[in-house]
């Protein structure tokens, strides 16, 4: 079942990057970035990144690395960043609200390292 649910999360957050994708880029615009899915100056497609940290979370659950408790925490901070992500995707990215996405997702994937890391309390 969770196999299913992976490519079918990654399917609908693809679908709901198309719109977005289509939109041109003025390089020399003031308020507007790079089209979303583009990998532009190290930006990686934000969908990439939440496939990414959904998957070293399941990693770390079969590892033993990370407890459920800590997946499931790690799981809802990650679907409320993919919320957010589409809120802000409604009228197009700007240059802040990607960095923001960028900022956030960063955080969170520090917070992924540091729990698959802690032991879950056991000494090492």
């Amino acid at each position: 079942m969770k196999k299913l649910l992976i490519p079918a999360l990654a399917v609908a957050v693809a679908s709901a990057a198309l719109p977005a994708a289509a939109q041109s880029y003025d390089r020399h615009g003031p308020s507007r970035g790079p089209s979303y899915e583009q990998n532009y100056n190290g930006w990686n497609a934000i969908s990439q990144r939440k496939h990414n940290l959904d998957r070293r979370i399941d990693q770390g659950v079969r590892n033993r690395q990370l407890s459920y408790r800590e997946a499931s925490r790690l799981k809802d901070e990650l679907n409320s960043l993919v919320r957010l992500e589409r809120s802000y995707m409604r009228g197009g990215l700007t240059r802040w609200e990607r960095q923001d996405l960028d900022r956030r997702y960063d955080s969170l994937s520090s917070k992924v390292r540091y729990e698959r890391n802690d032991y879950n309390g056991r000494r090492h």
